[in-house]
C-alpha cells in the first residue's frame, strides 16, 4: 500500500493504493452497488450501510452508514456518484462524526484492472477541507477505508 498526500488552496488530499487479488469487476460492484455487502465483509469495522434517499444502484442516492473506528462507533450520512465508465465511486459526506473535525470530506475509490487473474488495485482518494488549520489531516479514515478494500477483498476470495 502507498500512500500520499497533496494541498490544493484549502482543499486537502490524502491517497492509498491498495493490491487486491479479487476481480476488479466483483470488488467495484460492491463499492459501487452492493454496499449492503460491506457490512458482510467487514462486519469487525461495518455494522450497517442503509439507504436513505434514492436505491443501492442509482448515482446521486444518500446512504447511511454505521462503523467503528479506534472503538467508537460512528455514522456518516454520504451521497454516492458513480462513474461506471472508470470504475470510480465518489462518497460527500453530508451528515456526521467525519464533519465534526472537517468543513467537507469525499472519499474516491477507483478499481484499475491489471488482469483477469487478480494483481489489481484501488486507489483510494481522501479530498477534504479542516475545520481549524491546527487540525490533523484525517489519517485514522484513510485507514480505516483502506481496512475495509482489504477486508472486501479476503471476502471476495474466500466466496
Amino acid at each position: 500500500m502507498a500512500l500520499s498526500s497533496r494541498t490544493t488552496a484549502n482543499l486537502e488530499t490524502l491517497e492509498a493504493l491498495v493490491a487486491v487479488k479479487s476481480s476488479a469487476d466483483k470488488l467495484y460492484a460492491i463499492i459501487s452497488t452492493e454496499h449492503h455487502n460491506v457490512p458482510k465483509a467487514s462486519s469487525d469495522t461495518v455494522h450497517d450501510v442503509a439507504v436513505h434517499e434514492g436505491d443501492w444502484k442509482t448515482s446521486g442516492s444518500i446512504k447511511l452508514w454505521k462503523y467503528t473506528i479506534d472503538g467508537t462507533v460512528e455514522t456518516i450520512k454520504e451521497k454516492v456518484e458513480i462513474d461506471e465508465a472508470n470504475k470510480r465511486v465518489s462518497l460527500t459526506a453530508l451528515e456526521g462524526h467525519m464533519l465534526e473535525q472537517y468543513r467537507s470530506l469525499k472519499f474516491i475509490y477507483q478499481v484499475i484492472p491489471k488482469s483477469d487473474e487478480g494483481g489489481n488495485q484501488v486507489k483510494i482518494t481522501l479530498e477534504y477541507e479542516k475545520l481549524n488549520e491546527s487540525d490533523q489531516p484525517p489519517h485514522k479514515y484513510l485507514r480505516l477505508v483502506v481496512n475495509v478494500i482489504k477486508d472486501i477483498d479476503a471476502y471476495l476470495i474466500a466466496s
